[in-house]
């Protein structure tokens, strides 16, 4: 039997080639001496070659066998391939061609899902930050079993489907041939191994759902609709891989008074027309107590008055914005005897502004641009 060409030569790599290194120089020849785009005498014999070559230094334990022994000939290069069909272990191949559709034969590890938990707060709360405890129920490692999945002291054997790997192969055809791809095995999910026993307290899936406990530090600025991510905090992973995130979303409670906009707090606020006509000065609440504000004479409603600095801060600037106070002219709608008669005095003395005998006052002038009489 002729000797075999070493694997590193086969791939054109060097002995200390990096994973990454040998992934691409395979994608390139397998590309180039795939049966059904090189029809030249050989390249089906060097596409197996590059294949078998690649299904072991693709494998760190593999690799690590052939550095030290060479090549055997009862060396394990991968379920299904025997050195005879064209296509064995075509799993990397269509990998090759088509990106990372496979999931890979030395791990079964999965994240787990994210979660979504909306929480209320005030006004307050959200201009200001605060810290609120939340509940909520998901998947974690069974406790007896501690993610095992067999009862304590019980043993796994060795999947019989997919003899170990945890992956099976399924073949496909396109129009490029006949395609081999590795998926999860479904007797052993992925674990390579099956439980004899399995544990009563998880069935054998290695989960539990628990409700958890934790604590939410909301920064100060949040807005209605913000979300905090938690990682680690969502559903635990599968097969020893990494939990999922917790998403907070923040459901903020509108305010009697105040309105947010960005920075800014908005408020409301209502004045005689005493108050309007002759200015005065009074007392505002905002959110850190009551502020005086001065209310200029000859106020008009809609006019904006500023207090600077009680605003909010959000959560890209920690400056606090300012509170805007919009003037509210408020018509009395009823009068005692008393304001009735102060009210016609005033009146008068409005009409009085207009004598007749020289000016027709404002209700004439505008007779006049109508074309009355």
């Amino acid at each position: 039997m002729p000797t075999k060409q070493d694997y590193y030569e086969v791939l054109g790599v060097p002995r200390n080639a990096s994973e990454e290194i040998i992934r691409k120089s395979f994608r390139k020849l397998a590309m180039e001496y795939h049966p059904d785009r090189n029809k030249n005498d050989g390249a089906s014999t060097k596409f197996k070659e590059v294949n078998e070559a690649y299904q072991v230094l693709s494998d760190s334990q593999k690799r690590a066998q052939y550095d030290r022994f060479g090549h055997a000939d009862d060396m394990d290069i991968g379920t299904g391939f025997d050195g005879s069909d064209t296509f064995g272990g075509f799993g990397d191949i269509f990998d090759a061609f088509f990106g990372d559709m496979g999931s890979s034969p030395t791990s079964s590890a999965r994240r787990g899902s994210d979660l979504h938990l909306p929480i209320t707060m005030t006004f307050e709360e959200a201009s200001f930050g605060s810290e609120k405890n939340v509940s909520y129920t998901r998947t974690e490692k069974c406790k007896r079993c501690e993610g095992y999945g067999g009862e304590p002291g019980s043993n796994m054997q060795s999947c019989s489907t997919c003899q170990g790997t945890g992956q099976v192969r399924r073949a496909q055809r396109s129009i490029f041939g006949q395609f081999v791809q590795l998926t999860t095995c479904p007797t052993c999910s992925g674990r390579r191994r099956v439980i004899t026993r399995p544990c009563t307290q998880c069935r054998g899936s290695g989960q539990e759902r628990k409700e958890r406990r934790v604590s939410v530090k909301i920064p100060a600025g949040v807005e209605n609709g913000n979300q905090m991510r938690l990682t680690g905090e969502g559903e635990a992973g599968f097969a020893g891989g990494p939990a999922g995130s917790l998403y907070v979303e923040m459901k903020v409670q509108n305010h009697p008074v105040f309105r947010r906009q960005d920075r800014n707090i908005i408020m409301d606020m209502p004045i005689n027309f005493a108050q309007a006509a002759l200015g005065d000065l009074v007392e505002v609440p905002t959110l850190g107590g009551e502020e005086s504000l001065r209310i200029p004479s000859g106020v008009q409603s809609g006019t904006v008055l500023r207090i600077k600095g009680k605003g909010v801060p959000s959560l890209h600037d920690p400056r606090r914005g300012d509170q805007l106070v919009v003037i509210q002219v408020m018509t009395p709608t009823s009068l005692d005897a008393m304001q009735k008669k102060l009210m016609e005095e005033l009146s008068s003395t409005f009409r009085q502004e207009h004598d007749p005998s020289t000016d027709k006052g404002l209700l004439g002038k505008i007779k006049d641009s109508l074309g009355g009489n």
